[in-house]
């Protein structure tokens, strides 16, 4: 299976404006995401979707730019409309702004699509701060190891548990990582639908898939995501890299 990994890299981010050419520890975060790809064993090929040129003319010193139209509703709309051009049989869609990703984790979700049509990770919630916080997305999977349903909120809900701490206690939470893996034709099948109820209520574009009866497997890994959200985690990423 020839699988490619395509990372949508956007200028006009609200909270961090130009994100992508920032620099973290002399590198660039859109250099530093391509080189933790390029790292991955399962991807033939590392490829940068961008709607703006200014990205597109570093980008391309380090690996194939693809320019994409710039009304994309989400990241999957994005990644497709390169994925109709490439000859490939599966696609991993790797955030842009996650400079520390894990390429055991690429494979993993890439592994995955041997089996499933499409694919996602996800790893334990370890804090109260995450149980708690809207910006952490949490997932239910079923006994096979697919999705149930992605939310912003705390699901499930203990019903025996009062507190968040006790509720954390009395059941294994998991935190979505935004990582997705989908076979070439079922990617440019769920771009054909709609924005979904569901996708528009939570804002999470994974919720596409599931109200159109794409299941998604989800693989439970040990990383943890750090991602570039607002200038000040510039600084936290060079920390790690320097405890490195």
């Amino acid at each position: 299976m020839k699988i490619i990994g395509v990372i949508p890299a956007r200028y006009g981010s609200t909270r961090f404006p130009g994100k992508p050419l920032a620099r973290i520890a002399g590198k660039m975060l859109i250099e530093r995401v391509v080189e933790q790809c390029q790292k991955a064993k399962s991807l033939s090929e590392v490829i940068v979707a961008t709607d703006d040129t200014r990205i597109w003319e570093v980008a391309q010193e380090f690996c194939r730019v693809e320019m994409t139209q710039p009304d994309h509703p989400s990241g999957s709309d994005r990644i497709a409309e390169v994925a109709a051009n490439c000859q490939c049989d599966a696609i991993v869609n790797i955030q842009g702004d996650e400079p520390l990703i894990d390429p055991a984790v690429i494979d993993a979700v890439a592994g995955a699509l041997a089996k499933d049509e499409m694919s996602t990770a996800a790893t334990a919630i370890r804090s109260l701060a995450e149980f708690e916080s809207p910006d952490v997305v949490k997932v239910v999977v079923n006994a096979a190891g697919r999705a149930l349903y992605f939310s912003r909120r705390t699901i499930p809900y203990v019903r025996d548990a009062a507190t968040s701490a006790e509720q954390m206690a009395a059941f294994p939470f998991l935190k979505h990582l935004g990582i997705y893996g989908y076979r070439r034709e079922t990617l440019l099948r769920l771009v054909k639908f709609p924005v979904s109820p569901l996708e528009r209520a939570e804002k999470l574009e994974q919720l596409r898939a599931l109200d159109n009866g794409i299941p998604i497997a989800v693989v439970k890994v040990d990383y943890d995501s750090v991602g570039v959200d607002v200038p000040a985690d510039v600084k936290r990423v060079e920390s790690i890299l320097e405890k490195r």
